[in-house]
């Protein structure tokens, strides 16, 4: 659904979110969609990433159709991975 890259940043509070989606995945309007769930779903779960961390994410074209749940899933996957 998307490729994730963190980044720690010591000393540092609080996680960031970048987002990169490429022209590629569609127009301006489903790309900005796409950031708007992004977005949505790291707000949701930023309290479990630990608090000096820079997170980039590269949505891919299945994150067009994705359920947000499925989007929900696949951002604990990344709090797993680099949040801890």
């Amino acid at each position: 659904m998307f490729a994730a890259f963190c980044l720690a940043r010591p000393g540092q509070e609080g996680a960031r979110l970048g987002l990169t989606v490429p022209r590629a995945v569609g127009p301006a309007v489903v790309r900005n969609r796409i950031k708007r769930r992004m977005r949505e779903a790291f707000r949701l779960h930023r309290a479990e990433f630990g608090l000096e961390w820079d997170i980039v994410i590269n949505p891919r074209r299945a994150a067009i159709d994705a359920a947000f749940a499925e989007i929900e899933k696949a951002m604990r996957k990344v709090i797993e991975k680099c949040g801890h």
